[in-house]
């Protein structure tokens, strides 16, 4: 009797340790939104749609081949807290995001940080650091994994490759319940190109490719300047991060600080100024989502998507400036 009920705990444990190899007994982490979320508030205004149309059409005869199709911008003009007012330029239109979708996977990296799904560890603070101040894609695939329980390899069965992708859609059913619509945000970010099941991912033929929309990307960065992102705490880690100084020069100088948004107030000659940013730019695409404060008490976050126009390094600068310029004194 004893040698048989052995015999059945040795079996028993083969079958836990073959079904851990297998993945079968993992542990599902999603994402939840935090209970006491409540998105921004944020009322459309005219006055400031006027002022996002007319930089639109102001810009236009300034670069060759420039077509207002080919820029999408969200404005928040949060200069009044007790009246945050919101505008928009072809804001819901699905755009490839480049690296500005890596401001999306911090966000949720922190969220499961702060439930205790995950622990900081030296190496995660590492990747999570170089996906921002550095827009690292190496680091981004690294979270990626952290976050989702996937990881690049060859093509998979069937139902290896549904579980795998359920997975790595835990990003878009978080951003989902909060409210968020029309982008997706699951896959990784390259230098070249994806590869096996990563390929598989996007059926073989470029689809399913991250997009997001000027709106969701204001959205995000004006909540975490107000702390609704996870939290106030790590809201503001997440802005110490995304810091940047437009007036830097040399080695000090960040690209993403400096040929972006934040190029404007250098354009202007607008000293004191403070910024916070994600910036992202592929061969056919220039993208920033900023936040910023001056120092006559504007606050705003935009977002400004364009395409083809990838080469334009005073494109993204030029808008915020009409922008600012037509806000003065309002």
């Amino acid at each position: 009797m004893k040698a048989c009920f052995r015999s059945v705990c040795v079996i028993a444990l083969s079958l836990s340790i073959m079904a851990a190899a297998n993945g079968q007994t993992r542990e599902e982490i999603e994402i939840v939104k935090p209970k006491a979320y409540s998105p921004l508030k944020a009322s459309e205004s005219a006055e400031l749609k006027k002022t996002v149309d007319d930089a639109v059409k102001e810009v236009l005869p300034k670069f060759k081949d420039l077509g207002s199709d080919q820029i999408a911008m969200t404005v928040f003009d949060m200069s009044d807290p007790a009246n945050i007012r919101r505008a928009d330029h072809r804001g819901e239109e699905q755009i490839y995001p480049a690296s500005v979708v890596k401001m999306f996977y911090m966000v949720t990296l922190h969220q499961q940080l702060e439930d205790g799904k995950l622990k900081m560890t030296p190496e995660l603070e590492r990747g999570l650091r170089d996906m921002i101040v550095v827009s690292s894609n190496d680091a981004t695939q690294y979270i990626v994994d952290v976050l989702t329980q996937t990881a690049s390899g060859g093509e998979l069965p069937d139902d290896e490759f549904s579980l795998w992708s359920h997975r790595r859609n835990r990003m878009n059913r978080y951003f989902a319940s909060m409210g968020y619509t029309n982008i997706n945000v699951n896959q990784k970010t390259y230098c070249e190109d994806a590869y096996g099941v990563e390929q598989q991912f996007r059926n073989y033929r470029g689809n399913n490719r991250n997009m997001i929309t000027t709106n969701a990307a204001a959205r995000l960065i004006a909540e975490i300047a107000t702390g609704k992102a996870v939290n106030p705490a790590r809201s503001q880690i997440m802005m110490d991060l995304m810091k940047r100084d437009p007036y830097a020069t040399g080695r000090e100088a960040n690209s993403q600080a400096t040929e972006f948004v934040g190029k404007a107030f250098l354009n202007d000659k607008i000293e004191g100024a403070k910024l916070w940013s994600k910036a992202g730019w592929t061969s056919t695409t220039r993208h920033d989502a900023a936040y910023f404060e001056l120092p006559d008490g504007r606050k705003l976050a935009i977002a400004i998507f364009t395409v083809r126009h990838s080469n334009d390094k005073e494109l993204i600068p030029t808008l915020a400036s009409k922008v600012l310029e037509k806000l003065k004194g309002k």
